[in-house]
């Protein structure tokens, strides 16, 4: 959520965010619905006043008459209040619906575009393998995982429905070393404070990180109206809403682990079988307060950004950087990478991590506040980052370390969790 304040002074700014980033906002009908309300407050706080003035007065009436009349019209004052107030409670609710959509402002650096296809890449690592040059077609990731014994999709898609899968053998090994390895990595850093966290939220966490109003149709809802998280930013940015946090422990850096569930609506069609796109998986991921700065904020988010391609690179994993264009941003997001990893029966790179910064926008929604050098009250600056994301990773490793007889190499860091070398 943005400052009206700043929405006021910025209009055209506002405008230009919608555009670039392809939603649609009025920033004039939030004008007026703020200007409606502001009406009505003061009209409120008048007849309060009024209300005051009248109840002291009937408390130094001395004849009976005139303290009864003055009792009297204090009921019609007290209905007339009662009256505008619920017109007060219905505008401040039209001005906040509005308020949340309000999109925050892209950086300058960030590409136009529509979707995904006009993300811009900013890097290579990695040498793609040549299987023709080895001698042989390479398997998807379907037939290495069932040959292998690794997953079971029709078992899963029984248990689960569509998308179901289940890892067994070594592709559940495989996955426990992916998680092992990735919290020794991760935590080498330095500063991280390790949690896991509920993937069970309330809706306010919902709103605060900024995935409702936008995002509700992937959203799993409970019976109790909580929601299936999609990401352990959720949970995690929870942890401190409506708290006021020392400068002097800024940066807060999390490792945040947990279960993660996303609908994938509008996604029929596309990935249905494997391990790309599931709707529930597991995920590392990394979550930073920071002071509000905008040179802090990039700092973190191209340090949160390149732990996870050092920890790929690790892996001797190739992969892509690409820096997201305006039309794949979401509402709240200034910034955002992804990182995609090369999967070569697709003969492309699939994204595994994204690193977002969002200045105040979250923490504004969550009243996540620091007091700074001179006791003023600040909301703090928030970022995240995916550090490992399973099983999909595990796509990339079975298809680029695939051998000719089928059997796969264990990426070097993962083989003293797997206790050997080769799977096959």
């Amino acid at each position: 959520m943005l400052d009206i304040k700043f929405i006021r002074e910025n209009g055209e700014l506002i405008k230009e965010a919608a555009r670039k980033k392809h939603i649609k906002f009025d920033v004039d009908k939030l004008l007026e619905a703020d200007d409606a309300r502001l009406k009505i407050l003061k009209e409120v706080e008048e007849m309060r006043a009024k209300q005051n003035a009248v109840s002291d007065s009937i408390s130094k009436l001395q004849d009976p008459a005139q303290r009864q009349t003055a009792i009297g019209e204090m009921r019609i004052l007290k209905e007339k209040l009662l009256a505008r107030v619920e017109d007060l409670r219905k505008a401040n609710d039209a001005w906040k619906e509005l308020m949340l959509q309000a999109p925050n402002i892209p950086d300058m650096s960030v590409p136009e575009g529509e979707n995904d296809a006009q993300n811009a890449e900013v890097k290579t690592w990695g040498d793609i393998p040549d299987f023709k040059a080895k001698g042989f077609e390479p398997k998807d990731q379907i037939q290495l995982m069932q040959k292998l014994d690794m997953a079971d999709f029709e078992r899963g898609t029984k248990v689960a429905g569509f998308r179901g899968y289940f890892l067994k053998n070594d592709g559940a090994l495989l996955s426990y070393a992916v998680w092992q390895y990735g919290v020794e990595f991760f935590m080498k850093k330095g500063g991280f404070t390790p949690m896991i966290v509920p993937s069970l939220v309330r809706k306010e966490q919902m709103y605060g990180t900024g995935y409702l109003p936008q995002g509700e149709e992937d959203l799993y809802r409970t019976q109790d109206n909580d929601y299936l998280a999609g990401t352990a930013e959720v949970a995690t940015m929870g942890y401190y809403s409506d708290e006021v946090l020392d400068k002097k422990d800024l940066p807060k850096k999390f490792l945040c682990f947990s279960p993660c569930f996303r609908r994938e609506a509008g996604s029929y069609g596309k990935d249905v079988k494997g391990l790309i796109r599931v709707h529930e998986f597991f995920k590392l991921e990394q979550v930073v307060l920071c002071e509000a700065d905008h040179q802090e904020s990039v700092k973190w988010h191209e340090w949160v950004n390149r732990n996870t391609e050092e920890f790929v690179e690790s892996l001797g994993i190739p992969y892509r950087t690409v820096v997201n264009c305006g039309g794949d941003l979401g509402l709240g997001q200034v910034k955002k990478y992804d990182i995609e990893l090369w999967v070569p029966n697709e003969n492309k790179y699939r994204e595994i991590s994204s690193a977002s910064y969002f200045h105040d926008f979250q923490t504004r929604r969550l009243n996540i506040r620091y007091k700074d050098e001179n006791g003023k009250l600040r909301f703090a600056h928030s970022l995240n980052s995916t550090a490992v994301p399973t099983p999909r990773v595990l796509v990339a490793i079975v298809e680029n370390f695939q051998q000719a007889d089928g059997s796969v190499v264990i990426p070097e860091p993962l083989r003293k969790y797997m206790g050997k070398e080769k799977m096959g």
